[in-house]
């Protein structure tokens, strides 16, 4: 039975187990995840199963630059008791030189790969975690290399980040602009930079939605289409940024701002906000407390 990377991922997660290790697993095991795991089990490899099972959904988005390269990443632990220890945000960094470095295509890629101190960044965060205590993952990351240069803003000590890829140099007037701009980003977390950017299929939906709202407030269909047309300005002023009014100032446009600046451009962005979309452990203090107490008696 064949598998794939993303069987590997999923067999890591389970099991803790090294990636190496886990593509071997998989093929003695000819592609059964249960098998595999039993395996690892066997030959003792699974040892970090407990930490593996943890919810990492605390933790900090860092970005890190270095000439005309930057990188955005998240990085998750269990608490955000040490997503606040400066160590964790040392850890966040030194992964991201690493990427600097090397460009690696994804996550796995980038756990395979060489860094300072250990053999690959996989073996990196083991290390980390026997030091913290605590599950540590790699969620995300991107990476931007520009002939301008980037631009970067980190909020509520890792809770949102920030980064932007401005084009021509970063004279006196451009940085300052390219700061404002990271700041309206934050604020306002824009899905695109320029109305071209909107996908045709999340156009049409948005079209039909308010086509429908239309409708529902008693407009006949005709009238409904041509209100659609108005409405839709709207939807590109909250979410393309050069449409958007500037946050400081609501009589002027992000794109007005820009031209104000020299012509300042922007070539691209992106923003993390931490722990979007991650399950949440969801325990009160009773349920932990028994837990603890069961767990005691049973060792």
């Amino acid at each position: 039975m064949a598998f794939t990377a993303k069987d590997v991922m999923a067999l890591r997660e389970k099991t803790g187990a090294g990636v190496m290790d886990c593509k071997k697993a998989l093929t003695d095991a000819d592609g059964d995840m249960t098998k595999a795991a039993e395996l690892l089990r066997e030959r003792g490899i699974a040892k970090a199963d407990k930490k593996a099972s943890r919810i990492a959904a605390e933790g900090i988005v860092a970005c890190y630059v270095e000439g005309n390269v930057g990188v955005l990443i998240e990085i998750n632990c269990e608490s955000d008791f040490v997503a606040k220890n400066p160590r964790f945000t040392e850890i966040a960094n030194e992964i991201a030189k690493v990427v600097v470095a090397k460009n690696p295509a994804d996550v796995e890629t980038l756990l395979s790969s060489e860094i300072e101190g250990a053999a690959n960044v996989e073996e990196y965060l083991k290390s980390q975690i026997a030091v913290i205590g605590e599950k540590i993952a790699i969620r995300r990351f991107t990476r931007y290399e520009t002939a301008g240069f980037v631009e970067s803003y980190i909020h509520l000590g890792g809770k949102l980040g920030v980064m932007l890829d401005m084009a021509g140099a970063a004279d006196e007037t451009t940085k300052s602009v390219a700061h404002e701009v990271t700041l309206q980003i934050a604020f306002t977390k824009p899905s695109y930079l320029t109305e071209a950017e909107v996908p045709t299929e999340v156009l049409e939906k948005e079209k039909e939605v308010l086509k429908q709202q239309a409708m529902n407030e008693g407009k006949p269909e005709a009238i409904a289409e041509k209100m659609v047309m108005g409405r839709i300005k709207k939807f590109y002023e909250e979410n393309c940024l050069l449409k958007q009014a500037f946050i400081k100032d609501d009589k002027q446009t992000i794109a007005g701002l820009l031209k104000a600046a020299n012509n300042a451009e922007i070539n691209r962005f992106t923003f993390y906000v931490m722990g979007e979309g991650l399950e949440k452990k969801s325990e009160d203090l009773s349920e932990e407390v028994a837990k603890q107490v069961a767990a005691a008696k049973n060792n």
